[in-house]
C-alpha cells in the first residue's frame, strides 16, 4: 500500500474529527440564540441558523447514504429536518458519530475505488473515486459552518472558533498535529 493512500486516509480520520469538534463548538453558541435569534432570516443562502445548520444534515445525510448504501437520504437540499435546535443537535450528533465509525473503518484501499451516485439536482448517475467525493463532503461543511458563523456574527453574537489549526491545538485535536 502506498504511503500516500494511509497519510489521504489519516486525513480523511482528522477531517472526521475535526468536523465533530467543530460542529460542537457551533452548536453551543446557536444554544444561546432565542427561538427567534434561530429562525431569523438574515439573507443566507439557507436564510436562517436553522435552515443553514438543517442543509449541512441534510447534505451529510445524502453523501453518507450514497457511501454507505444505508440511512435516510432527503431528495430536497433546502429540507427542513428539524425545527427544534434540540432535536437538530441530536441528530447532529448521532451523524458526526456516524461519519467518524464508516471513515475509521475505510481500508486506504477503498478509497482509491469507485463509486457511482444519482446527484440530487440531475438524474444523470455519476461515478468517480472515493477520495476526491470525501474532499468535497468535508469541504462542504467548512463552507456552510463558515456561513453559519458569519450568521452568528450577524445576529450579534460572539461566533466561536472554527479554524482546523485550533482543532489541532486542542486536546481532541492534538493527536491529528
Amino acid at each position: 500500500m502506498a504511503a500516500g493512500v494511509v497519510f489521504v486516509q489519516n486525513q480523511f480520520t482528522m477531517f472526521a474529527a475535526y468536523n465533530a469538534w467543530a460542529n460542537d463548538r457551533l452548536y453551543e453558541a446557536a444554544a444561546a440564540l432565542t427561538s427567534e435569534e434561530f429562525n431569523r432570516d438574515v439573507g443566507a443562502f439557507f436564510r436562517s441558523l436553522c435552515g443553514t445548520l438543517n442543509h449541512i444534515l441534510v447534505a451529510d445525510r445524502i453523501w453518507m447514504r450514497r457511501f454507505t448504501g444505508e440511512g435516510d437520504a432527503p431528495t430536497r437540499l433546502d429540507q427542513m429536518l428539524f425545527a427544534d435546535l434540540g432535536a437538530l443537535r441530536v441528530a447532529r450528533h448521532a451523524e458526526d458519530r456516524r461519519i467518524t465509525r464508516y471513515v475509521e473503518a475505510l481500508a486506504p484501499e477503498a478509497l482509491l475505488g469507485m463509486f457511482t451516485y444519482v446527484p440530487v439536482s440531475s438524474p444523470e448517475p455519476v461515478t468517480q473515486r472515493l477520495a476526491p467525493a470525501l474532499s468535497h463532503f468535508f469541504n462542504h461543511q467548512t463552507h456552510h459552518r463558515g456561513q453559519a458563523h458569519t450568521i452568528l456574527s450577524i445576529l450579534g453574537k460572539e461566533p466561536p472558533s472554527l479554524d482546523l489549526i485550533y482543532f489541532q491545538r486542542s486536546d481532541d485535536g492534538r493527536r491529528f498535529a
